[in-house]
């Protein structure tokens, strides 16, 4: 008598793949049941059940508690990173369609970036986009640091644009321009002529910065104190302008980034390249990890740079301000 195979398991939800899927995605995500719950608009039972026979069907745990958190273990990322594409193209589909029916002629687009960012690096490129793109409803939100990050994280941006130091794990940053670290000061000042200016040269003279939570501030000070030079801050403000018209006024000298200087800047500041102690400064677009993007949000990282994103993961399916 011919022996019978062994059976496969069989899990009634796997007619639907989509719901475990989702549920995992969600769940690990957002690091709770109960909030994947509220934005699936299901139960909590419901979610834990997904979860259940999701780690049964695989055979191996997917989620851990940490404290209050779940978080993934490495099995689960490893299946975070080839679901979540699919199941947020799924859920995009709709739109995806209707934008694809209707043309890039109709839509929205937000982008996150910080003040710097929309005053000297954006300009031609939203200025291109509106004439390519003139019903398409862009909004620029003007945030810096981790408020930035937030809004990607939530999905009230497609994307952002701006500089980063230290990429998040569930972010991807893509690079665009670098720019020099300059040292300013006012016309008259002892540095601007200086010759064989070393990092030394700074230390009487009180620095103007950005606050201590924007990444200007935290490069300043690791440069000093891997170099152990002492340094003193002048004044804290926020805004490149801002700190220029006081650099401009004698208040203290600072160190820029070059996006910042223009020609209207050459009559009242003197600036001088730092590269020799301090990195180039890149900025570039920021988008979450397994973002589906629209046709408007592509479209606008095209007049960035061409075929940003072709090398696999975002369309196939991101402030730091300074």
């Amino acid at each position: 008598m011919p022996r019978k195979s062994a059976s496969v398991p069989r899990f009634s939800y796997k007619a639907d793949r989509l719901k475990p899927l989702r549920a995992f995605c969600q769940t690990a995500r957002l690091g709770s049941v109960s909030r994947a719950a509220e934005a699936l608009y299901v139960s909590q039972p419901a979610v834990t059940l997904q979860l259940q026979a999701l780690e049964r069907e695989m055979g191996v745990k997917l989620l851990e508690r940490s404290g209050r958190r779940l978080v993934m273990t490495r099995e689960g990322e490893a299946l975070y990173e080839l679901a979540r594409p699919l199941v947020e193209g799924l859920d995009g589909i709709d739109g995806a369609f209707r934008e694809r029916m209707q043309g890039m002629d109709a839509g929205a687009l937000n982008v996150a970036a910080g003040t710097s960012t929309i005053l000297y690096l954006l300009p031609p490129i939203v200025e291109r986009f509106k004439a390519e793109h003139p019903d398409v409803r862009l909004t620029l939100h003007n945030v810096t640091g981790a408020s930035g990050l937030d809004l990607l994280r939530s999905d009230d941006v497609d994307l952002a644009v701006g500089s980063m130091l230290d990429v998040p794990a569930d972010l991807d940053y893509a690079p665009v321009h670098r720019f020099e670290p300059m040292l300013i000061t006012p016309p008259g000042h002892p540095l601007a002529n200086k010759p064989d200016l070393a990092l030394e040269d700074l230390s009487p003279y009180g620095l103007i910065l950005p606050p201590q939570r924007l990444t200007t501030y935290r490069m300043v000070d690791l440069v000093f104190q891997r170099a152990r030079v002492p340094y003193t801050v002048a004044l804290e403000v926020g805004g490149w302008e801002i700190i220029k018209q006081y650099v401009a006024m004698g208040l203290g000298i600072s160190i820029v980034t070059a996006i910042c200087l223009t020609d209207t800047d050459r009559d009242r500041l003197r600036a001088r390249s730092l590269a020799g102690w301090f990195p180039d400064r890149s900025y570039g677009v920021v988008v979450r990890k397994g973002k589906f993007l629209s046709p408007q949000a592509r479209a606008f990282t095209e007049l960035i740079k061409p075929a940003l994103f072709v090398r696999g993961g975002y369309d196939d399916t991101g402030p730091s301000e300074r």
